[in-house]
């Protein structure tokens, strides 16, 4: 299995705080975003390979992770056009070959994630895909991600992305879900967004679960955020304060 982790992002949302960057290598607690997925991703065993894709001042995170991390090789791609994760994903093909593949998101931040455990449920279940999520107190945050509709066992069988009224649970879609490698032959068939204009993750997934695939959800953390705004770089540095 291949970790695929996406940082092509400029982070225009972020305003003057990613001063010029690429949105993932903004500061958390003296390091960049990126590499609290990096690390992850290197420290687990099923792990072979790591791919990064990058665009919006590449050569920075190149330059700073070269070809290895913590023992675990890195291969670059470039999407040279960001229009979104699903035009990211299809821009690695190539790197993935006949992998499955664990995708992250480099400007995701979680608390106690469970990633060993999120690849084995993948593995003994022989599941298509494994969409990770995260229970919220506040509902309105899965406006900004996307919502899972599922079955008393797991089984998902609607994905939403940005839901304007999120009412079925508490459960918070993340970026974190790993594939069977086929995942990429529904590219294709997956419809653009008319309101973003581009492919969504979510929609990827749906075309999957619609062909009789399937796919389940796991809890993959305590405490998420995905950082597009100051004010959740600011939560995110908050993890690491003290009294």
């Amino acid at each position: 299995m291949k970790a695929l982790i996406l940082a092509a992002g400029r982070g225009r949302r972020l305003g003057n705080v990613s001063g010029g960057i690429n949105k993932c290598m903004v500061k958390v607690a003296g390091k960049p975003l990126l590499e609290y997925s990096l690390h992850c991703a290197a420290s687990l065993s099923q792990i072979e390979e790591i791919i990064i894709v990058v665009g919006y001042r590449r050569e920075a995170i190149i330059e700073r992770y070269g070809k290895k991390y913590n023992g675990r090789d890195i291969i670059y791609v470039t999407q040279k056009e960001q229009h979104g994760l699903v035009h990211a994903i299809e821009s690695a093909g190539e790197a993935l070959g006949l992998s499955d593949f664990m995708l992250m998101l480099g400007d995701e931040f979680m608390i106690n994630p469970y990633h060993k455990d999120f690849i084995e449920t993948f593995k003994m279940q022989d599941l298509f895909a494994l969409c990770g999520m995260v229970a919220v107190g506040d509902r309105n945050l899965i406006k900004n991600t996307y919502a899972a509709v599922g079955l008393g066992d797991g089984r998902i069988v609607r994905l939403i992305e940005k839901p304007n009224n999120p009412i079925f649970n508490n459960m918070m879609g993340t970026g974190n879900c790993i594939f069977k490698n086929q995942i990429l032959d529904y590219i294709p068939l997956t419809p653009i967004n008319q309101n973003r204009k581009e492919k969504e993750l979510p929609d990827l997934i749906q075309c999957a679960i619609d062909d009789g695939r399937i796919v389940k959800s796991f809890v993959i953390c305590k405490e998420y955020v995905n950082v597009n705004y100051p004010e959740e770089l600011d939560k995110t540095n908050s993890y690491f304060s003290h009294p």
